[in-house]
């Protein structure tokens, strides 16, 4: 049977057909880790004036130098798979806790404060939805920003990337298969070259390109936190042919020294308490994933507890 991409019109929580939006999400959350939201709040304008500035951006500054590494690499004459790069131009921004946008060569004053303007703009949808995805769990409201808080609140980043269009796509990957680490991940892709596709139940299905859609995905650290109930999904980029892939993906993360562990009210619920996910702090499972993206997450996982055994973190303040 055809499958459907979740495509859920945010503008629908606000009105008499909430319960059946809030049940989609629910649905996307456990069976595809993924979906699209459309009448999501952020501007038009803004967004098509992002991707004016991206693409201008990548053109100027990101293009020529993408070119000469193919060249010093001989990537357009490859005969078998190459599997320790990827077929992206890319570079990022970190918005939170502090904000990096003033060191980055060669971005003009306006596309940074739109840049920027665009980030206050994702962050408010990330906490928006991390909320519903409380009220979906049964979570107090609040509780996942609070996980994620820290010290110092959470981490808030954008990876800016270009998928130029590949003599040989079948052997370099725009971006090889992974799970995201992080929280929630919010993208705004093109909407006319397509490529990113996620894995469900053993298949590659195409996320499909739509005009003003933002793109969600749910990263390792909710799969943690709901002890399993959501889950984090392999994806990947398919280079294209033809056709340069704008793809601009801000990730909502726990802060570096947050300590995530599976919601207790979560575990109350459950019948079978032997399967619980492990206990530690972000930055220790960002240096992990480091080494590791383009595995499994599962040994990731395994890894953590055997850390959380030698060390019995204590007793969590949640304030």
């Amino acid at each position: 049977m055809e499958l459907t991409f979740p495509v859920i019109d945010f503008s629908k929580l606000n009105g008499e057909e909430r319960a059946a939006a809030m049940e989609m999400i629910k649905d996307a959350c456990e069976n595809w880790g993924f979906f699209e939201l459309v009448n999501h709040g952020i501007s038009h304008e803004l967004m098509d004036t992002v991707e004016r500035l991206t693409k201008e951006h990548y053109r100027k500054c990101m293009e020529q130098r993408f070119k000469e590494m193919v060249a010093s690499k001989g990537l357009e004459a490859v005969q078998s798979e190459i599997n320790d790069m990827d077929w992206e131009s890319t570079f990022f921004l970190r918005h939170l806790p502090e904000s990096n946008m003033s060191e980055i060569p060669d971005l003009e004053e306006d596309y940074r404060k739109v840049m920027k303007e665009f980030a206050v703009e994702l962050e408010k949808l990330a906490e928006q939805l991390l909320d519903l995805l409380c009220e979906n769990l049964g979570l107090e409201p609040g509780y996942l920003k609070k996980v994620f808080y820290g010290s110092k609140g959470p981490t808030f980043g954008t990876k800016v990337s270009n998928y130029p269009p590949c003599p040989k796509p079948d052997l370099i990957k725009g971006l090889r298969a992974h799970t995201d680490a992080g929280g929630i991940i919010l993208l705004f892709q093109d909407d006319k070259v397509s490529g990113l596709q996620l894995l469900k139940d053993g298949q590659w299905i195409d996320v499909p390109p739509m005009k003003h859609s933002i793109v969600i995905n749910l990263g390792d650290q909710l799969e943690v936190i709901t002890n399993g109930k959501y889950k984090s999904v392999m994806h990947r980029v398919i280079a294209q042919t033809d056709g340069t892939r704008m793809s601009i993906a801000s990730f909502y993360n726990p802060g570096s020294d947050a300590v995530i562990y599976p919601a207790p009210a979560l575990l109350e619920k459950e019948a079978d308490k032997s399967q619980v996910y492990p206990k530690f702090v972000f930055e220790d499972y960002m240096n992990l994933y480091a080494d590791l993206k383009f595995q499994a997450k599962e040994p990731r996982f395994e890894a953590m507890k055997t850390v959380e055994s030698a060390v019995n973190l204590g007793p969590i303040a949640t304030v």
